[in-house]
């Protein structure tokens, strides 16, 4: 009998595999996909010539993330790969404003906005010298941090500790006005939020715009070296070298539950798995609630609190294979693996108004990705692989633009939506649409029949949004890994800390059964030392 099952092969997933593999256990890694990796994936299928990210391509989050890091997943043959800049937000004047690889470089290109504006933007980088250890620890380990947190708080009671405090929960258009007098840093921050679904005037977005551009001036957006899905394969090598296993075409239909614990799994064909000691689900908390843990074995309040769950926006996304590097007006984008593409914060925030009201936007925010800029190998010399994506509401109430969108994704919309995308590239970088050698659309049912965990193209795994953190996720009340059911363990980008390719969720489900499986040796070590005693005396 296996000591664990793991449901999903994402990185949480596969994380969570591997930590309880180097614990001695015997695990088996179960995908409904063909191939492992959830949405960290690359392939071929735009040209043969041309390596694309399926899915996600920057991995800022695995840069900086402790769990990731503790694989050691170099030596199974992962390598990163940088462009020559991080980020650039070009404008249609041409002006650009750029996160560089160098503090000193970046902060002289936002003095070229406003004078003062790069001192303004060493200073952020200072504070986030001094607390990004603590914070990150406080990110990533399960909720409350108690040793990370009281690290950081102490940090927060010295002088302009609360001025900090206020600054993470500014709306990020509110701090980019406070902290610099330019377009350029103000963009970087508003748009560096928008990689979750947090708009320039939600509460908290300033603090994760200010984590996003911190995480890309100390460790950069790197990339796996030959395309996303080496990481996966990393993983997936460390894992299968410990002796666990990993059955693709796999999809799980129900966790089975007896005496309000998870005994084990029972795959769509039928097939039963029993475990001995766990079950983790790399799964959304919508399908693990009330989908494969049948209701009766659920307290109301969590069948109530997932009814209410909010997803983050859809995603429209295209892969490119191009036959030149894109025609930038402004020059400085050539060399940044991220590109970032609207007219300037208020742009940002008509985008994410249109979101709101559930209209598609006429002037799509675009977020860009140059990977043969960020990994020479990923096309032939002179080329480029490229892909943009960007989002559109979970249920479509109109269109902004002319196109007539509705949200069926049949044909004639997703081709519409991209040549809208690409209109708007174009803008950016003229010649750019003569480019193209050919070109995939992922609409969002493309991407949810992809990866399940990926509702309507939600990339994040839930909403960003205060409301929806901490101890309000997935569910208010929740925060933790653990649930209702006994020996069962929430692993996705459902729980906390939410969305990202930093292998948090699945380190703390894994950790969770670790500990509870320890003190439950522990209970059972010391009651037969209690029985051991009380027949010593009765002898006697």
């Amino acid at each position: 009998m296996l000591d664990a099952v793991v449901v999903g092969s994402g990185p949480n997933g596969l994380v969570a595999a591997n930590l309880l593999a180097d614990a001695g256990w015997s695990v088996e890694v179960l995908e409904a996909q063909s191939q492992p990796g959830g949405a960290v994936r690359s392939d071929r299928g735009v040209h043969p010539d041309y390596v694309n990210d399926v899915f996600s391509s920057f991995y800022p989050l695995a840069a900086a993330s402790p769990v990731i890091q503790c694989l050691n997943l170099q030596a199974e043959g992962l390598r990163w790969s940088h462009a020559p800049s991080v980020l650039a937000h070009p404008l249609p004047d041409g002006r650009c404003a750029v996160i560089e690889r160098s503090q000193d470089q970046t902060a002289n290109g936002l003095d070229a906005f406003a004078p003062g504006d790069g001192e303004a933007w060493s200073r952020m980088c200072a504070t986030w010298h001094e607390i990004s250890r603590d914070l990150v620890d406080t990110l990533f380990t399960p909720f409350p941090p108690l040793k990370a947190g009281a690290r950081l708080a102490r940090r927060l009671r010295v002088p302009g500790g609360l001025a900090l405090a206020r600054s993470l929960v500014l709306p990020a258009k509110r701090l980019g006005e406070e902290e610099f007098r330019g377009e350029g840093a103000r963009l970087l921050l508003a748009g560096n939020a928008l990689h979750a679904d947090l708009p320039p005037e939600a509460a908290g977005s300033g603090g994760f715009g200010w984590l996003m551009c911190m995480l890309g001036q100390q460790h950069g957006f790197p990339v796996p070296t030959g395309g996303a899905g080496q990481l996966s394969a990393a993983l997936v090598r460390r894992f299968r070298r410990l002796g666990g296993t990993v059955r693709c075409g796999e999809p799980a239909r129900e966790i089975v539950v007896r005496g309000g614990r998870a005994v084990g799994v029972r795959t769509a064909c039928g097939e039963a798995i029993p475990v001995r000691r766990c079950v983790l689900a790399d799964v959304s908390a919508p399908d693990l609630y009330g989908g494969l843990v049948n209701e009766q074995h659920l307290p109301r309040r969590i069948l109530e609190g997932v009814q209410r769950f909010q997803w983050d926006f859809a995603t429209f996304k295209i892969d490119w294979a191009l036959g030149g590097r894109i025609p930038w007006k402004a020059g400085a984008a050539a060399g940044a693996g991220t590109v970032h593409l609207a007219d300037g914060v208020d742009d940002l925030t008509r985008f994410a108004g249109q979101l709101a009201t559930g209209q598609v936007p006429d002037h799509p925010f675009t977020l860009l990705g140059q990977m043969t800029t960020s990994d020479p190998g990923r096309s032939p010399d002179g080329t480029e692989s490229a892909w943009a994506y960007t989002h559109v509401p979970q249920t479509i109430t109109a269109d902004a633009g002319e196109d007539d969108i509705h949200g069926t994704w049949d044909e004639r919309e997703q081709e519409a939506m991209a040549d809208r995308m690409e209109r708007h590239v174009e803008r950016y970088a003229p010649g750019f649409r003569s480019l193209i050698r050919a070109r995939r659309i992922l609409a969002p049912p493309t991407l949810q029949a992809l990866d399940a965990n990926l509702h309507g193209g939600a990339i994040n795994g839930g909403t960003a949004s205060l409301h929806q953190q901490l101890i309000f996720r997935p569910v208010p009340g929740t925060g933790r890994p653990e649930t209702p059911v006994r020996g069962l363990y929430l692993a996705s980008a459902s729980a906390h800390p939410g969305g990202g390719v930093h292998g948090a969720c699945g380190a703390n489900a894994a950790r969770a059964a670790l500990h509870a499986t320890a003190g439950t040796a522990r209970v059972l070590s010391a009651a037969q030392r209690l029985l051991a005693g009380r027949r010593r005396i009765q002898q006697t």
